[in-house]
């Protein structure tokens, strides 16, 4: 019977221990997958149709905030907090980056960044009336900054508009490199 009680507890203790064992490992996991979400990655909501057909609203994104520099073509989150018409993220394009000439031909919709044209055949979207500029192209993007604009051209606030104008490089919250939500269009970028 004393053997019996031993080897009970002896087979409670290990259950526990296996237990913590396993706790201590979840923590562990959780710790990690949160300082990584934190710091390297962040996930961010596509608000709007600016980027059909590239994005939708309410697509989720996870983007890449650490050493990301932008480049032209990359799709990126804004945040600017002294954009006051739009003071939620915005996700957009990137068409150039400082020192880069953006010239647009709003009558044929060509854009030509540095004095060549740019194929945006496989996403640009124009429907409806054409949304102009409050600018005179072509146009250099001062230092420090990027010009965006949205796929879905005639319904994206962009550097087209004196509101948003060309976005400083810190704005820039990071490169979109997935859409994981809906499940159905899950894709890499």
């Amino acid at each position: 019977m004393q053997e019996e009680k031993k080897d009970a507890l002896a087979l409670t203790r290990k259950c526990v221990g296996d237990i913590f064992d396993i706790l201590e490992s979840f923590t562990l996991f959780a710790a990690v997958f949160i300082a990584v979400c934190c710091f390297l990655f962040r996930p961010a909501i596509v608000s709007g149709g600016s980027m059909e057909d590239t994005l939708h609203d309410r697509d989720y994104l996870i983007i890449r905030e650490i050493g990301y520099t932008p480049t032209p073509g990359d799709i990126v989150v804004v945040q600017n907090v002294s954009l006051t018409y739009y003071p939620e993220l915005l996700v957009k394009r990137v068409i150039a980056v400082e020192g880069q000439t953006v010239d647009i031909d709003f009558d044929t919709w060509t854009l030509k960044v540095d004095g060549e044209v740019v194929d945006e055949s496989a996403y640009r979207k124009l429907d409806g009336k054409t949304r102009l500029s409050d600018w005179t192209y072509p146009i250099t993007v001062p230092e420090g900054c990027v010009f965006i604009m949205g796929d879905n051209r005639n319904h994206s606030a962009d550097s087209r508009l004196a509101e948003v104008g060309m976005i400083p490089v810190q704005c820039v919250a990071g490169k979109a490199i997935i859409r994981f939500l809906p499940f159905g269009r899950i894709r890499l970028f």
